[in-house]
């Protein structure tokens, strides 16, 4: 005889009574979204960008998308097939691992992977990230962009501030010799990002990665590794038997 599903009651005892309450909070609004929506799935996201990240949500209209703490989303989820609010739901859970969000949608499978497929967008790169390629600056009038527009003399405390050995000769900002500010695949330093700023780097690109799927209809729960898919299918298999 199937197991009933119905809603959990968490206990959060050992939180703080303002933390309870966000945490209340968030569960509550994660189990209504089960009941509203036709699927779930988890994401992750490269170089991590606020503005873009509105934009994906403004183009996926009345889906709902939740951030936070990965173990009071899984929780409202339920973590194991007998707390789980609906069939499948806990690998849904169990997915919520590391850096990664949660998506609640009406939208068709394909529309989901179409949207997420077709938008990127470049930014600056972030201390800490890798550099996608080398920048090298050369030597003479220091210069920025494709249009090889010249940095306001101003700026030259800046930029030797942040490591570059500039001067200031007659209004404009030169240097002797080739200036190397990242190698490929170097681990850039705050300096380093900053100067990739001001030279209109943008090696950075914003991408969101779906990392699996359920299904409400008929509870089907699908990892984007196709590994993983074979282990999921595989366990499935087991339990019918």
């Amino acid at each position: 005889m199937p197991k009933a599903k119905r809603s959990q009651v968490v206990s959060l005892t050992k939180t703080k009574s303002k933390g309870k309450a966000g945490r209340r909070e968030v569960i509550d609004k994660v189990s209504d979204a089960v009941k509203t929506y036709d699927s779930a799935w988890v994401f992750s996201v490269d170089n991590m960008r606020n503005q873009y990240l509105k934009q994906v949500r403004s183009k996926m209209g009345t889906s709902r998308f939740f951030f936070g703490s990965n173990k009071v989303m899984a929780k409202a989820l339920g973590n194991t097939p007998e707390e789980e609010l609906k069939d499948n739901l806990h690998k849904i859970a169990q997915a919520l691992v590391g850096d990664v969000g949660l998506l609640f949608t009406n939208l068709s499978s394909e529309d989901v992977v179409r949207e997420f497929e077709e938008f990127e967008a470049s930014s600056y790169p972030r201390s800490g990230t890798r550099a996608e390629y080398r920048v090298a600056i050369a030597p003479g009038e220091v210069v920025r962009g494709f249009t090889k527009e010249p940095f306001p003399s101003n700026m030259e405390p800046a930029l030797r501030k942040l490591g570059m050995p500039t001067l200031l000769k007659q209004g404009k900002i030169v240097l002797d010799n080739e200036y190397v500010i990242c190698e490929e695949n170097d681990t850039l330093t705050p300096d380093q990002a900053h100067l990739l700023k001001h030279f209109w780097e943008k090696m950075a690109t914003f991408k969101i990665k779906l990392v699996a799927h359920w299904n409400k209809a008929d509870g089907k729960f699908v990892s984007m590794n196709p590994t993983e898919d074979k282990e999921a299918e595989s366990g499935s298999d087991s339990d019918m038997e």
